[in-house]
């Protein structure tokens, strides 16, 4: 709004202020992540979906009333800290000039019993690695991904699952 001094006129300085949602805040900020999970059959079938439109199915098993149509939840988390350790340690090789042909990560899970929730209580992970790789490097690889580096090891760990793993070159 203008105001008027002395004969002249002044326009006062006005403050815009863009108004954001505190979700869509959070979602600008590089930490924070949206997924969104959606029902899709009548029983327990259900779709995640993240922000780059990447689908993962999930579902119940047929005991339960599930149709085995997806993953089970707690079978993402081995997933993911396959997928997530996997990363790390062709990250780490790389880095170290080391050629990784193939690479396939076989891993078994035990889940407490008797109790709700059935946390992981021990989770064991071989990881198999093909190419020119020096296996001592290798090694330090994994122990460093799963020691250090991957956020879901860190996360299952602190909620008290024993993590064991080992490193086959060339099998």
């Amino acid at each position: 709004m203008p105001v008027k001094r002395a004969g002249k006129i002044f326009l006062r300085p006005v403050s815009i202020f863009i108004h954001y949602s505190r979700i869509d805040y959070l979602r600008k900020n590089l930490s924070m992540v949206h997924i969104e999970v959606t029902r899709v059959s009548d029983d327990f079938g259900f779709e995640g979906t993240d922000d780059h439109g990447h689908r993962v199915a999930m579902d119940s098993s047929p005991e339960s009333g599930g149709h085995n149509s997806g993953f089970r939840p707690m079978q993402m988390l081995l997933v993911a800290l396959g997928s997530c350790s996997g990363i790390d340690i062709i990250s780490i090789l790389k880095k170290q000039k080391q050629t990784v042909e193939g690479f396939r990560i076989s891993i078994d899970g035990e889940r407490a019993t008797g109790k709700e929730a059935t946390l992981w209580t021990h989770i064991q992970l071989i990881f198999e690695l093909k190419g020119a790789i020096d296996p001592e490097k290798a090694q330090r690889a994994c122990a460093l991904s799963i020691d250090k580096y991957c956020s879901v090891a860190a996360t299952l760990k602190a909620a008290g699952c024993r993590i064991q793993w080992e490193c086959r070159i060339n099998p």
